[in-house]
């Protein structure tokens, strides 16, 4: 906000309620993140698996089977896997995902690209 308010030359508070109008009015219908281009091999995402039933050794068998695949957490919860990839552009992603998604115990897959990493610890 402090950026936007500078560009157009009112004060933050201004700037905001302005902006809050026009997300109301339904002038700004949303807001993106733009990734930009991204290095080769930089995209990293974790892929939100729901299995049809639990455990499923099949399915942890084909994506230990993946070069993509760094991690994969088994957790408590409405998800049962949280699968952490690292790939070379957004079609390796599209490719993995759907591959992933036609393991024959995967329900429901989402997908959430990290767009930055702002604290990792060792």
């Amino acid at each position: 906000m402090k950026s936007l308010a500078g560009r157009i030359g009112l004060s933050r508070s201004a700037t905001a309620e302005r902006v809050a109008r026009l997300e109301k009015a339904g002038v700004i219908r949303g807001y993106r993140a733009d990734i930009g281009q991204l290095e080769e091999g930089q995209i990293e995402a974790f892929l939100l698996v729901t299995l049809k039933r639990t455990p499923s050794l099949g399915v942890l068998d084909r994506l230990a089977g993946f070069s993509s695949v760094r991690r994969v957490f088994s957790v408590s919860g409405q998800l049962d896997l949280v699968v952490e990839v690292k790939v070379a552009s957004i079609n390796a992603l599209n490719e993995l995902r759907n591959e992933v998604a036609q393991l024959d115990n995967v329900e429901d897959l989402t997908t959430s690209i990290v767009l930055r990493r702002d604290i990792e610890r060792s």
